[in-house]
């Protein structure tokens, strides 16, 4: 299975699973499928209505198939119902949240990448570019990865390039296990992608209790450091 690696701002790396063409494509056709759905019974509405108006066809199929993935991404996350099914989510490769922009560039490439050339332009961007990206992906800064379940996570999914010059501040994390370390992540997870502090917090105080560490530093920040830690004291 291919993987690319995020770097967030802390400087920590996170390996996510690359989304599949074959996942992607299913996912584009149940979206594809839920808009035939939602257009049998509104066709059906249309047709009973003697004035024939044009105005309320537009507002009601127009709409809804120009802006389905771009407001399905803004408002999910990240994921359409199809992507969410196949456990698919939108992230931007320097490890900060995607913005409307980024899911607006997404949006304005859909139609070169899916329907100008049946997909096959998609295809080949995803295929051959390494990081999973079709065009609108490249440009926007952003690739398409499988979501990590709880139960799949493990340390090798967050991790710290040795660094040479690098001096671990809290020593103590070699007594961490990589459940400890999984732990960790879950939270740091939860947070990045809710913005829920809370699990971090609780998480954070769990750690510094075990280890008997004492610190100001803000809960992320020094989560994130045990985790740099961790990696460089038990590379190699």
């Amino acid at each position: 299975m291919q993987t690319i690696r995020v770097r967030t701002t802390q400087n920590v790396f996170i390996e996510y699973p690359l989304g599949s063409v074959g996942d992607r494509m299913v996912a584009f056709l149940i979206d594809l499928l839920i808009l035939i759905l939602y257009t049998i019974p509104v066709l059906y509405i249309l047709s009973k209505i003697e004035t024939g108006n044009s105005y309320a066809a537009f507002i009601l199929l127009g709409i809804p198939y120009t802006f389905y993935s771009l407001l399905f991404e803004i408002f999910m996350n990240g994921q359409t119902p199809g992507k969410y099914l196949l456990k698919l989510k939108v992230v931007r490769l320097d490890g900060t949240p995607p913005t409307i922009g980024n899911y607006l560039m997404r949006w304005m490439l859909i139609f070169v990448d899916n329907f100008l050339s049946l997909g096959a332009i998609a295809i080949i961007s995803i295929t051959m570019g390494g990081k999973g990206q079709r065009l609108g992906d490249v440009l926007a800064g952003t690739s398409v990865v499988k979501v990590i379940n709880v139960d799949q996570l493990s340390a090798k999914h967050v991790f710290v390039t040795p660094e040479e010059q690098y001096t671990p501040t809290f020593s103590q994390v070699i007594n961490l296990t990589e459940k400890d370390i999984e732990l960790i992540q879950r939270a740091l997870e939860v947070n990045r992608d809710q913005g829920n502090i809370k699990p971090v917090m609780a998480v954070s105080e769990k750690i510094q209790t075990l280890l008997d560490i004492k610190t100001d530093m803000p809960p992320v920040k020094f989560l994130y450091t045990i985790i740099r830690d961790y990696q460089n004291l038990t590379a190699g």
